[in-house]
């Protein structure tokens, strides 16, 4: 991880103010809009590990009252892209390249995302990291699991 990370010195430095989460959780939402519609809550961040939170709410619920399949992804792929962010050397850049998904229960709570990149590989462009991501619910089920291949290339100068 490089010294220089944006993305983790931002956390750092919010996350030890009040309401410093919620801040650096609308400020990923706001670079990356899409997210915006499961309004997650970041909880750890740190390299090779995140935690991002969703409460059940009608808006991301399916027909039969459950967190949508497709919510939980969102929540995967966010999860995963911030911890990969705060973790590969600026001189790298990232893009999700493929995720496989397990739905293993039905969500009928809040859900938590926990990103991981263990251990920490050596960061090489043109390559493929895997980051994997378990989604529990509050009673601390694994409702859903996802791999999702990162790829890793330099940045353009």
């Amino acid at each position: 991880m490089s010294k220089s990370n944006q993305t983790l010195a931002i956390w750092q430095r919010l996350s030890q103010k009040p309401g410093g989460r919620f801040v650096f959780s609308r400020l990923v939402c706001w670079k990356a809009p899409y997210f915006s519609s499961i309004r997650p809550r970041f909880v750890e961040l740190q390299p090779g590990y995140s935690k991002v939170t969703m409460k059940k709410r009608r808006r991301v619920q399916n027909h039969i009252g459950t967190v949508h399949a497709i919510a939980m992804c969102n929540l995967a792929e966010i999860a995963a892209g911030t911890m990969t962010d705060a973790t590969v050397p600026q001189s790298l850049r990232w893009i999700p390249k493929g995720m496989t998904v397990e739905y293993l229960k039905r969500a009928e709570t809040s859900v938590a995302a926990v990103a991981t990149i263990q251990p920490l590989p050596e960061f090489i462009p043109d390559t493929e990291i895997p980051v994997h991501v378990a989604v529990t619910d509050t009673n601390d089920q694994v409702v859903f699991r996802a791999v999702i291949s990162m790829w890793l290339s330099q940045k353009k100068k």
